[in-house]
């Protein structure tokens, strides 16, 4: 049986299509990812679906599925959530089934990292997963500017993705690296075994380029901004400030003004709060309490009662958009 080991597919479906059809891939060979086929590219939906429906595969977690798995979204993995739609949660779940390596008789297949002086077993999978506390780790283990694979003197070829090492796989000390930037429009490769016969086609475009164009207005319109709180929803905005895209600057603009105005009704709420207490008092003095606890600002009424009721109150509570839409609407303020 012909093993293959693809690098870092990146959701490049249309090179991984052709890279299979160059290698004359049969339903008898086996087909390992080491993780990392989604994001960045363009199809990562269509990618995911192939593995998903190829029985004789194997695809390994890469940083990128762990960053889904544990709900760590950047802008990558939150086009993905979007192109995904419904089919997100059953992708989670599938995720929950990723292998942190795959040995065969010719070598041991990983996604990022491995340290040299440690048994496979003794692993930690964010080491294994190239996460950023795995990396973090191997950066005080290991003298700066140097890797992992200038240590390694293990007889066992590892085969490995994570990192691009240019346009063609990198070995050094028995080790194959073998990301060679899919999605930033260079290389796919594959490693046949036995034999380590090296396979690559050639990217079309720098897809995560264009992805991070195109997908920039769903994924900001996929956003909940009604539940994000108000300091988050400044965090965001300051976070995007340097786009200059129109199109993406007047929907943002449109965010910030939605959210200004909201934070306006603060003193407006408030003195409708108190306009409100007042009217409770007078039409029924003797039972306030029982009165108040009827509505859904009850704790504001009590302040409010009090002479207690400040804007940092509000602010504090009232903390997001649907907070502060909900008390309007009960406030009667249209």
């Amino acid at each position: 049986m012909r093993k293959f080991i693809v690098g870092d597919i990146h959701g490049c479906y249309d090179e991984l299509m052709e890279l299979v059809e160059k290698i004359g891939l049969t339903d008898d060979d086996l087909l390992v990812s080491l993780g990392d086929i989604v994001d960045r590219g363009n199809k990562s939906k269509e990618v995911y679906e192939y593995f998903l429906n190829r029985p004789n595969s194997v695809v390994l977690m890469g940083n990128h599925e762990r960053k889904h798995q544990n709900g760590v979204l950047s802008y990558a993995q939150e086009i993905v959530k979007v192109q995904l739609g419904n089919a997100y949660e059953g992708f989670l779940q599938w995720l929950n089934g990723l292998a942190y390596y795959y040995e065969t008789g010719e070598a041991l297949i990983i996604h990022a990292f491995f340290e040299h002086d440690q048994e496979l077993t003794k692993q930690k999978q964010e080491v294994l997963s190239g996460s950023t506390a795995g990396d973090r780790y191997l950066e005080k283990k290991y003298p700066e500017g140097s890797s992992w694979t200038d240590f390694y003197t293990g007889v066992k070829p590892i085969i490995y993705g994570h990192r691009v090492v240019g346009d063609q796989p990198k070995v050094t000390n028995n080790t194959y690296g073998i990301d060679t930037g899919a999605c930033h429009g260079n290389y796919l490769t594959a490693i046949e075994l036995p034999g380590f016969i090296i396979h690559q086609v050639k990217a079309a475009t720098d897809y995560w380029k264009e992805q991070q164009k195109t997908w920039q207005i769903p994924v900001l319109k996929a956003k909940n901004w009604q539940e994000m709180p108000f300091a988050d929803i400044d965090k965001q905005l300051e976070k995007l400030a340097y786009i200059e895209d129109r199109e993406i600057v007047n929907y943002l603009d449109g965010i910030r003004n939605w959210k200004n105005g909201l934070l306006d009704a603060y003193v407006p709420i408030k003195a409708q709060i108190d306009q409100f207490t007042k009217g409770l008092l007078e039409a029924h003095p003797g039972n306030f309490s029982q009165e108040a606890n009827k509505h859904l600002f009850k704790t504001y009424l009590f302040k409010s009662r009090s002479n207690n009721l400040t804007i940092e109150d509000l602010q504090k509570g009232l903390n997001t958009p649907n907070k502060v839409t909900a008390i309007k609407k009960a406030l009667n303020m249209g």
